[in-house]
This record gives structure tokens, sequence and C-alpha cells, in this order.
């Protein structure tokens, strides 16, 4: 009977870890497509009332069209979505902890349904409406990427690579835009594919209550972990509670305090003093105030600010650099929506990189949660490496280059995100999870703002040319390498102090052998 209970249970993990994946790659960030979507906003007459005919001064008869007022206006709505997609995880990350995961994913549905439908009705006459709506699918997108990381926990072996493959998804998930785009140049519009999507958030709701816990999933999982409407009655498990209960057998054990949490390098008499001490997990206050969580706000802030202002002016870019050629610039968009369905495929390789010492025997006194955090500076330098990469390659006005612009966007912002959940999930406790990664991204949010300003910058003082900005954030991302570097120099600390405190006790040991 057990059994056949816990083979039921594995069928439900992984029917959960392949549904979750279809929900991020098809639903989540589709915002982020935003490019292939502005195609055919255009071609629908959105904000075309902002274009003007100007005149040229050497030639009197010839008149072209500026639509530069036009393309700010949707570079707007890109910004403010984006801006609200990042910020209100503050809230939801706090709704998420306190009310758990259905009812985060329903007001998610409300939200992405409402979003879609917007854009349904939407038309160029009520152009206006794609402020709210954009916004809104922004946000619910979010939600489900934000219920869905903790399905990693089901597999605690894979647990990064789980949850930095559904960032990957995530990010794929733009391409759906361009599947509208390729559905508009076919023949069927904007509103039939809408349409679509909304009645699609039947699938979420069902998924809500059949496969997805009521409250969270807690890692470790417990014996016979169960979730969802069953026959049965399941387990229901508090996160908090159940890693109090967790710690404090493993202290009774006479397992070491974890000391990866940031915990600032102390004297011998600490140390010793701690390890008489139960762990105790860190309070959100002093997470939010570690050093740790300024340096990864500041890894993320400026690398999110960098795609941001790539992705929202990505249209009168390759118009500048295809001298408004249409079909070059269709081309252009399409093959970096294409680029996006990559992310799916690099995204677990950054998992693989935070995983790869799983299976392998610690060093001497190393916690399994010092190796997570050792594992990860890796990662967290080849991210700031990428993107430095892909923003020298941006600020290129060489057209062709923008191929490989493309893929090291795709590589870059697939890591990212993943990097950044799977950090958060190692560094800091699973019970403030919800409210440090809402914070860390409503406060990136407030710096992503930064790209409208440059944005402007770009239309009126440099006019049209992103050259000197692009120069100015490729500098900018720089700052992104200290946080690698500040983990690097933590687990090296960490290391020497836990040698020193077993050359400490071996010497004790001899000297008390020595008086025998």
């Amino acid at each position: 009977m057990l059994e056949c209970m816990g083979g039921t249970a594995r069928l439900k993990y992984k029917l959960t870890l392949a549904t979750g994946f279809v929900e991020c790659l098809c639903f989540a960030g589709v915002v982020f497509g935003y490019a292939s979507l502005v195609f055919v906003l255009k071609a629908d007459g959105y904000f075309g009332h902002l274009c003007v005919n100007v005149t040229n001064a050497a030639n009197s008869t010839a008149a072209t069209t500026d639509c530069s007022s036009q393309d700010e206006r949707f570079a707007l709505v890109f910004t403010i979505a984006s801006f609200l997609n990042n910020f209100l995880s503050l809230p939801n990350g706090f709704l998420f902890d306190r009310f758990g995961t259905m009812v985060t994913r329903l007001l998610g549905i409300c939200l992405y349904t409402v979003g879609t439908v917007l854009v349904a009705l939407s038309s160029a006459a009520f152009s206006m409406l794609l402020f709210p709506a954009l916004s809104f699918i922004a946000v619910g997108g979010i939600l489900f990427l934000m219920t869905n990381i903790q399905v990693g926990n089901l597999f605690a072996a894979h647990r990064s690579t789980i949850i930095t493959f559904y960032n990957g998804a995530f990010d794929s998930s733009s391409a759906v835009f361009l599947i509208v785009k390729v559905l508009y140049e076919g023949g069927v519009s904007l509103r039939t594919s809408f349409i679509v999507l909304s009645i699609c958030s039947v699938v979420h709701v069902l998924r809500t209550f059949l496969l997805m816990p009521r409250d969270h999933i807690p890692y470790f999982l417990p014996d016979s972990y169960t979730y969802g409407m069953s026959f049965g009655k399941g387990n229901s498990y508090d996160v908090e509670e159940f890693e109090k209960t967790k710690e404090g057998s493993m202290t009774s054990e006479g397992a070491e305090p974890d000391l990866t949490y940031d915990t600032p390098l102390q004297e011998e008499e600490g140390l010793e003093a701690a390890a008489e001490e139960p762990r105790k997990a860190k309070s959100f206050l002093s997470c939010l105030l570690s050093w740790f969580f300024l340096w990864h706000l500041v890894w993320l802030s400026v690398m999110q600010l960098r795609h941001y202002l790539f992705i929202g002016t990505l249209n009168p870019m390759l118009n500048r650099l295809a001298s408004n050629d249409p079909t070059l610039v269709s081309q252009y968009t399409n093959a970096f929506a294409f680029t996006q369905l990559c992310g799916v495929l690099c995204a677990p390789w950054n998992g693989l990189i935070m995983d790869r010492h799983k299976g392998k025997p610690l060093a001497p006194g190393e916690t399994e949660a010092e190796a997570d955090l050792h594992s990860s500076s890796l990662s967290l330098f080849l991210t700031s490496l990428q993107c430095l990469l892909f923003s020298v390659c941006a600020s290129s006005p060489l057209l062709p280059l923008q191929y490989l612009t493309f893929i090291l966007q795709v590589l870059n912002r697939s890591f990212l995100y993943g990097g950044n959940a799977a950090f958060i999930s190692i560094a800091f406790p699973a019970c403030h999870f919800g409210k440090l990664y809402g914070v860390v991204m409503s406060l990136s949010a407030v710096v992503s703002l930064l790209q409208y300003p440059c944005f402007a910058l770009v239309r009126g003082t440099l006019g049209g040319d992103p050259f000197y900005v692009n120069i100015a954030l490729t500098l900018v991302t720089l700052l992104a390498f200290i946080h690698p570097a500040y983990v690097f120099h933590h687990c090296r600390q960490l290391a020497k102090e836990r040698k020193y405190m077993q050359t400490v006790a071996h010497l004790g040991t001899a000297v008390a052998k020595s008086k025998l």
C-alpha cells in the first residue's frame, strides 16, 4: 500500500514538473517578446496618430514620416509593464509567503486573463488599452513563475537545475509573440490570437487545484508528501514550522551549525558558542541587510537594466541600422524572437554548474549549504561576463553583428533570472524566499525605470544615436563582477575558519592525550 502511494506521489511530482514547464514556456514571460508584438501593433496602426510628415530641408518636395514619438510611446508601454512585472513582486512575494500557492496563482490567473482580454478588445482607436493590458500580462506571468519555482523542491538532487530550467522556459515564452506575428502575417487577427490565450486560463485553473499545493512545497520533503485534490487526505505542511523541526532534529543528532547564510567571520570563542546552540533561521530583516543581498541586488539591477533597454528599443534600433527597410527589420525581428526559444536550452547549463558538486563528498566540516553557495560563485561570474560581452556587441552599429548580440542576450538572460532565483534559494532560508525574491525584483524594477530617460536621451540630445548610452551601460555592467567576487571571498574565508578550528581541535586532542 505504501509503495502504491509512493508511486502515485512520484507520478504527481513528474506531472507537476512537466505541466509547470509548459506553463512557463507558453505563458509566463510572453511580454518580453514585445519586439515582435510591436511589429504587429504598428501594422494595425496603434499610436499611428503620433507619426508626422516631415519635409526634407534639402528638397522641399520630398516628405518623410517621422514616427519617433510613436516609438517612444511603445517604449513607455514596455517600460511600465516591465517595471510592474518586477516591482509588484514585493507585495506578491509577501502574498505568496502569507497565503500560499493557491491564492497567489488565482490572482495571477485573473490578472493574466484580464490582460489578454484587454489586448483582444483594443484597436488603433483604443491604443491606450495597451498600458493596463501589457502590465496585467507581465504581473500575471511573474506570478506563474514565482509559484512554479518551488517545484524544484520535489527533486532535491536537481533543485537548482529545475529552477534555472523553469526560468529558461520563462525566457523562451517570449517567442509566443513571434507566433502571434507569424499568424498575423498569415491572416490570423491579433484579436483571435489573444482570445485563444484568454481561453487557456482554464488550464491554469485546473492545474492550480489538481497539481499544485494549497500552501508551499517544503525543502527537504517529508515522507509521503502529497498535495492537490485527492480522494484521501493529503499531507499539509507549513514550511517555516517544518524547517524549525528539521533544524532542531539535525542539531540534536550532532550536526554542525550552518554558517553559510552570510554569517560574519567570528573569533574562536564565537564559533565554539555557535556550535553549542541550535541553529536558527535568520530573520527576514537580517537577510535584507546582509552584504549578500546588497551585492545580489546590484548584480541583478545593472544587468536587467541593460536587457530591458535593449528589448524596449530593439525595433527603433533595427529601423535605424536597416535604413527603415521593413523587410530587413522583419527578418531581424524574427531572428531575435527565434533565438528566444533557445533560452530553455541555455538555462539548464547554469543549473548544472550550480549542481555540479551534488553527489560528491563534502570537505571535512563543510555543510551542504556552504557547498551550494561556493558552487554558485562560478555561475554568478559567468553571468556577469556574458552580460559584458552582450553589451559590447549591442553597442556596435554593425547590423550583421546583431545576430551574435541576439545569441548572447538570450544566453545571458536565461542565466540571469535562473541564477537569481537559485541564489536566493541557496543563500537564504526557504521561509523568506517569496519576500526576498519580491524585494530584490521590486528594487531592481526601480533601477529599470532608467531605461525610459535613456531612450528619451537617445531620441533627443543624441539625435537617435545610442552609441554613448550603450558605452555608459557597458561600463556600469562591470559592477556586476563584485557579487561573484564577494561570494567567492566569503567561501574562502569560511574554509579558512573551518581549517583553523580543525587545527585547534586537533592540537587540543593532542595536548589532552599527552597529559594522559
